[in-house]
């Protein structure tokens, strides 16, 4: 899709074992537990049917999800701060997978071509796809409306299990975003999500602010407890 998913030698073998810890994430929550955290590299969620692109090869939430909806209905939700191209692509016409994606407005952010509000899914799949793109300087209080929407179609659909695609370049002085939520905004973010009370499988996508990286995850997830 783009010049961002350089292969060499190795990355066939390194995209599929983080394709196989989603699988083994999603293996888990459908055994019992409640939560399981897939720390993915390389990332996922631009990874399309036929295409890779923005560092992603496999999409590791798209798999999980894939495997998930043979126990049941699935929705997907993507917190990473650009938005999910390859998983509206994956599941755009299927009614099974519910597919979310909050993400920075793309008439100013990758992916560009992806991610606007009237891409809300074809044939079967009409309606069962969303996208809550968001301007510049998006703050905490602005994503915790989009994120309340968000969740509220989630209760609606009803699914079984739930996979998050956790991008954590959502964070305020993250160098590649423009949305300024703060690490509290991210836990608070969690605690939302976690008030879903779902099985919930979760997947690593973006972050690139690495001195915050570790503690802006670490309290993403423990506010899913």
């Amino acid at each position: 899709m783009d010049l961002s998913a350089c292969i060499v030698e190795g990355t066939y073998q390194a995209a599929r074992a983080s394709a196989n810890c989603a699988l083994s994430a999603a293996d888990l929550v459908a055994g019992g537990e409640r939560i399981a955290f897939a720390l993915c590299r390389p990332p996922g969620h631009h990874a399309g049917k036929d295409y890779a692109g923005g560092y992603c090869f496999i999409n590791n939430a798209s798999v999980a999800a894939n495997w998930l909806s043979s126990k049941g209905k699935v929705a997907l939700l993507d917190i990473d701060y650009h938005c999910g191209n390859g998983t509206q692509d994956i599941f755009y016409e299927r009614d099974d997978v519910l597919t979310i994606s909050i993400h920075a407005n793309p008439n100013f952010e990758y992916p560009h071509y992806w991610g606007y509000a009237n891409e809300t899914g074809s044939g079967v799949g009409l309606g069962f796809h969303k996208n809550f793109p968001l301007e510049k300087g998006t703050d905490n209080g602005r994503y915790l409306t989009a994120l309340e929407d968000a969740l509220s179609l989630i209760r609606r659909f009803g699914p079984k299990h739930l996979v998050i695609s956790a991008g954590m370049d959502i964070y305020a002085h993250d160098p590649l975003g423009t949305i300024k939520v703060t690490t509290e905004g991210i836990g608070e973010i969690g605690k939302r999500i976690a008030s879903l009370g779902l099985p919930t499988v979760i997947v690593m996508e973006g972050g690139y602010a690495n001195e915050m990286l570790g503690t802006n995850i670490v309290t993403f997830l423990g506010e899913m407890k």
